[in-house]
């Protein structure tokens, strides 16, 4: 009998994301083989550098290099205060490959249709440095990214925030799901302003959402990230740490859905 195909499946979470480079350290340390990968948000940004054929010491020395100024510039739009354009830049000139055709796993990016609100799942050919700032415009902060036939997108998390369905498509049996978005935020305290309840309401949203979605897994690992806020992206090196030991506690879990 054939060995299943494993999914990566890799969720959003803005600086909560550096903890899938841990999470991808140990899969290759340890040998898991990934046959097909997907990434919401700040995990496209992960996935598409896995799924290009990064090391897990590339991955690193890549988020090292990454900014809240790094990806971003002033858009001059009325719907969002920034444009997401210059991580596509950093994408196509510091990745291996940065189209779909030419990846050595395939992958998918997951956005959200700002008119439909219907997930977009981005893969199989074009421009995947395109595909992945469209799944990383968070709302609010970055302008929707409009394609050629003027459709607009806006962060993948909104609908898919674990994209499990994305991966399962590719042709995954199987599925590993990495959730940086569900832990507790031992950090917040109770909000006192109108952007304040806004972003926390929000928060608990995706939280509940990527919960929800961890049925459609088999292995599901949940860094404990609860006592970090999603913009510290200053605190890569203890991110990363932690999902190292994430994904080391659930490895005897992933040995036996590889070897069923």
């Amino acid at each position: 009998m054939a060995k299943p195909k494993i999914g990566l499946a890799l969720s959003g979470g803005a600086a909560r994301g550096f903890a899938h480079a841990g999470v991808l350290r140990v899969l290759k340390e340890h040998k898991i083989p990934i046959d097909f990968v997907s990434g919401t948000s700040a995990g496209a940004i992960a996935g598409l550098a896995y799924a290009a054929g990064m090391s897990a010491d590339s991955i690193e020395e890549l988020g090292k290099s990454i900014g809240w100024y790094s990806i971003s510039k002033l858009s001059f739009s009325a719907k969002g205060l920034l444009s997401n354009e210059p991580l596509g830049d950093i994408i196509r000139e510091r990745f291996p490959f940065s189209r779909f055709e030419d990846l050595v796993i395939p992958f998918a990016a997951v956005a959200t249709n700002l008119e439909t609100a219907k997930p977009k799942v981005f893969r199989d050919e074009g421009d995947a440095g395109f595909a992945v700032c469209a799944s990383c415009a968070i709302p609010g902060v970055f302008a929707p990214v409009e394609d050629k036939e003027g459709n607009k997108y806006v962060d993948g998390g909104v609908v898919a925030p674990i994209p499990t369905a994305a991966v399962k498509e590719l042709g995954a049996d199987k599925v590993i799901a990495v959730d940086v978005i569900s832990p507790d935020s031992e950090f917040w305290g109770s909000p006192t302003t109108l952007l304040g309840v806004f972003f926390q309401s929000a928060m608990m949203l995706l939280r509940t959402a990527a919960s929800h979605q961890h049925y459609q897994a088999d292995v599901v690992i949940v860094p404990e990230v609860a006592h970090l806020r999603p913009d510290e992206i200053g605190k890569m090196d203890e991110f990363i740490e932690l999902g190292e030991k994430a994904a080391l506690s659930k490895l005897d879990e992933i040995k036996k859905l590889i070897d069923q």
